[in-house]
């Protein structure tokens, strides 16, 4: 058996396996994410001639995969949710961004300098690259599919899903703070950094994926919805693969105009769906971007199952690994809690939203692009075995409990819907 034989058969297997198995795994306490990481580790242990698994050597290879990964769920992410964009309306995820991102960060940092004993900006870059949640891994605590209605969506689904799809992009001024003290610690620990990236990196940044997000999404819903030829109204032709052209296009206009396409992506996703909300051309385009986002992760969950049964954990220490479960058993649940108090949503669901801060794909992702920027001490390996162990923690916990703890949540607001908020 050679190796491109082997990867062909994988590569056949995991995609009839993403069709399969998320109806094979429905209303049980699995997911789709956590056969497909089990899947990596069993073959990778087995005798096979099967390609090695580093990230730390195959970093531009690692960065790329999780990046594409990434874009191709927040506009997914962002084409299903059916609510109105708003301040009061998307109030709890305002709430989750700027109290309980923030708080979150700070933890992760101080437990990485005085628990792992490591630099200042690796304990800033730990707390970075861990603070994004991604939903995408336990599908039963994200919105579903397009609908007509505006409130067809629980606040725990909207408010996981909503903070999942910005805080992906407003992790990056964080990462860029953690290798800009990096370089200044480098130097002698000069505070010149900090105006530049102030201006740069957190307005300036932010707000060109904002804008071009708005601006494109605009553009392609007149294109999609109003265009006054057919040729070009794309909603009549009901073409799914459309959504992956959008993707890619916000995503390089914005890159290439120096400012967070992770943003942007979510933003004209956003955009597109404010357009006609009962035309069934949104349901079109998310199921295709949702099918396309459940086989780039089977292919990263595998390989990082591989990762995991090969050498990453050979650099984790119990303090990385008591790190890793005080964020998801301690840390996320604590700031989801005080980042709720006073908001919308009831006891209950303020439970639920602050106990699933699922770790994912976006963690991969930030660790990988940020050893392109700074070696970080040499601590590569010892980053990258705290990140996929907390990572692969998320998914085997949270997969778990998510099946039964919605199921549950639901069937109580069923019954009593007027008791779901205090």
């Amino acid at each position: 058996m050679t190796l491109s034989d082997l990867v062909y058969l994988c590569l056949g297997l995991g995609a009839l396996g993403a069709a399969v198995l998320p109806r094979v795994v429905s209303k049980r306490p699995l997911s789709m994410p956590m056969a497909f990481l089990a899947a990596g580790v069993v073959m990778y242990l087995l005798p096979l001639p099967l390609p090695s698994v580093d990230p730390v050597k195959d970093r531009l290879w690692a960065e790329h995969i999780t990046e594409a990964c990434v874009i191709v769920s927040l506009m997914g992410a962002g084409l299903a949710i059916n609510r109105p964009f708003g301040r009061r309306t998307w109030s709890g995820t305002w709430r989750l961004l700027g109290i309980t991102m923030p708080l979150t960060v700070v933890a992760l940092t101080l437990l990485g300098w005085l628990v792992l004993d490591w630099p200042l900006a690796v304990a800033l870059l730990l707390g970075a690259v861990l603070a994004p949640t991604d939903p995408v891994l336990a599908a039963e605590v994200r919105v579903g599919e397009p609908t007509d209605s505006e409130h067809d969506e629980d606040e725990v689904r909207f408010s996981l899903t909503s903070e999942a799809g910005l805080n992906d992009g407003l992790a990056f001024p964080v990462v860029y703070a953690a290798v800009a003290l990096a370089a200044a610690a480098g130097a002698g620990w000069s505070a010149d950094w900090i105006g530049p990236w102030l201006l740069t990196d957190v307005l300036g940044k932010c707000t060109v994926g904002l804008v071009l997000g708005v601006a494109v999404g605009r553009l392609l819903r007149w294109m999609f919805f109003r265009a006054r030829t057919s040729t070009l109204r794309l909603s009549e032709h009901m073409e799914g693969f459309v959504a992956l052209g959008a993707t890619f296009l916000v995503y390089g206009v914005t890159e290439l105009a120096h400012g967070y396409g992770f943003l942007a992506v979510f933003v004209t996703a956003c955009t597109i769906r404010a357009a006609e909300r009962s035309h069934g051309y949104h349901k079109v385009l998310h199921e295709f971007t949702e099918q396309i986002e459940r086989l780039l992760t089977a292919v990263v969950l595998f390989l990082l199952g591989g990762y995991i049964a090969t050498d990453a954990l050979s650099a984790l220490t119990w303090q990385g690994a008591a790190v890793g479960l005080l964020l998801l058993l301690v840390i996320r649940p604590v700031t989801g809690w005080l980042g709720q108090l006073n908001g919308v949503a009831g006891l209950r669901e303020r439970a639920v939203i602050s106990l699933f801060g699922i770790r994912g794909i976006g963690s991969l992702f930030y660790v990988a692009y940020a050893f392109g920027q700074n070696t970080f001490s040499g601590l590569e390996r010892e980053v990258w075995a705290v990140v996929a162990f907390t990572v692969v923690t998320s998914v085997m916990l949270h997969g778990t409990m998510a099946t039964p703890v919605i199921g549950r949540l639901d069937r109580r607001r069923r019954r009593t819907p007027d008791r779901n908020r205090i």
